[in-house]
């Protein structure tokens, strides 16, 4: 498994180099999702994000969720660059690119590969409203910090 194609980074994202890891002479598809800083979340105004990471452990959870792709649709490639800091609205949090012969295997591993990031990746997001501000537990948001904060790693 290509361990660049795995990346916690700072920096903005560039979608066009993350596709560019998984095209390859036999996909005949490759699918592009773009997570970004949404302006309205269930009605309060989002100012801006702060996302925070173990970057290790993240990069490694990353490596399994490609690892389980590759076993439910063999012929795929994947790659997945995630954003950490201060992201703006509009900002990219997230791409991820999957490569296939044909499209359906494309689109499932994609939406089945955004699931699992929300699920098992160490990646906490902080949101800053107009009245305030929340850490929203994991991705998924089904886990709640009653120190207020992340765990740090």
């Amino acid at each position: 498994m290509n361990r660049a194609r795995y990346r916690i980074t700072d920096q903005p994202i560039a979608p066009e180099e993350v596709s560019h890891q998984v095209r390859r002479r036999e996909a005949g598809a490759v699918t592009l999702f773009l997570g970004t800083v949404r302006e309205l979340t269930q009605g309060k105004r989002t100012l801006y994000l702060e996302y925070e990471a173990y970057p290790a452990m993240a990069v490694a959870e990353l490596e399994r969720i490609g690892r389980e792709v590759r076993e439910r649709w063999p012929d795929t490639e994947t790659a997945v660059t995630h954003r950490i800091g201060r992201l703006e609205i509009g900002d990219i949090a997230v791409v991820i690119a999957v490569s296939s012969p044909h499209r359906r295997a494309a689109y499932e591993a994609n939406e089945y590969m955004i699931e699992r990031i929300k699920q098992i990746v160490p990646i906490w997001k902080k949101e800053h409203w107009e009245d305030g501000s929340a850490w929203i537990g994991d991705q998924g948001n089904t886990q709640a910090y009653p120190e207020g904060r992340p765990p740090r790693g």
